[in-house]
């Protein structure tokens, strides 16, 4: 189950305030090096919002949370049509929503380079029992991957983690399952990291809001590796409760869905 499909809103309680923007906003943008563009994965108007943030930006690199750095490796220097990349990727059993709400972001900096920070489903199964740093190919320590979390931030993480899991999960599995969520902020943070050394930036990074969190996600991991400025930027559905642990922050009506959890009860 990809986070973000399930109950979202209980990932990150948050709320409108003094940097709540309006889709206008994201045709001008702060500048910085790395911006984390975030979404709730199957809402089709937070892409619409990410494709015209990635167009006003015009990034010399993609990183895609959706991509592993193989399938990135896939795509040639011309970008082709939507079907012959959603095939070239093997979309339709990546697990991941419509292509068809990807591709204009790609199709909006077509020049620029593409990066995958995926994590494949072996090696996260695998780090689910040998933990995060023995599965991330940099320096663990260097992301923060060697160090624990204080209990209240673990516990803060483990009960996120139960409510989007729809509170399925054996309590024994939620420390892992946070220790995914930790290995996914690295991969995420490394990317962008090896995308502006290689480019010379900007860097936008694809990802869920989740990811975008500037107290414990990919971007804390990235402050703890280089000085590069970063823009966080959330999407949430529906009005919040609290402030946004994010720079700048997008409210929109909630995507249509079946409920995730109703084949469970």
């Amino acid at each position: 189950m990809r986070l973000g499909l399930v109950p979202v809103l209980a990932l990150m309680a948050t709320a409108v305030g003094a940097d709540a923007i309006d889709p206008q906003a994201l045709d001008d943008l702060p500048r910085a090096d790395v911006v984390f563009l975030g979404e709730v994965h199957d809402n089709p108007q937070h892409h619409v919002h990410q494709t015209r943030a990635t167009h006003a930006i015009a990034p010399a690199a993609l990183v895609f949370e959706m991509l592993t750095p193989d399938q990135a490796a896939r795509i040639p220097p011309e970008l082709p049509p939507e079907d012959e990349l959603a095939e070239l990727l093997e979309w339709d059993s990546s697990g991941w929503p419509d292509f068809a709400m990807y591709y204009p972001i790609f199709a909006a900096a077509s020049d620029a380079r593409i990066f995958g920070a995926g994590l494949p489903r072996e090696q996260a199964r695998a780090a689910m029992t040998d933990g995060a740093a023995a599965h991330f190919p940099d320096d663990p320590a260097r992301f923060g991957l060697d160090r624990a979390l204080d209990a209240d931030e673990q516990a803060r993480r483990e009960s996120l983690q139960d409510d989007a899991h729809c509170n399925a999960l054996p309590a024994e599995m939620l420390p892992a399952m946070v220790d995914i969520q930790r290995l996914r902020d690295a991969l995420l943070a490394e990317a962008a990291l090896r995308a502006h050394a290689e480019t010379g930036g900007p860097v936008v990074v694809i990802t869920g809001t989740g990811h975008t969190r500037t107290d414990w996600g990919a971007p804390a991991a990235l402050a703890l590796a280089s000085d590069l400025h970063t823009l966080s930027i959330g999407q949430y559905e529906g009005e919040p409760d609290s402030t946004p642990p994010n720079d700048l922050w997008l409210v929109t009506e909630a995507h249509l869905r079946t409920d995730p959890c109703a084949a469970l009860e």
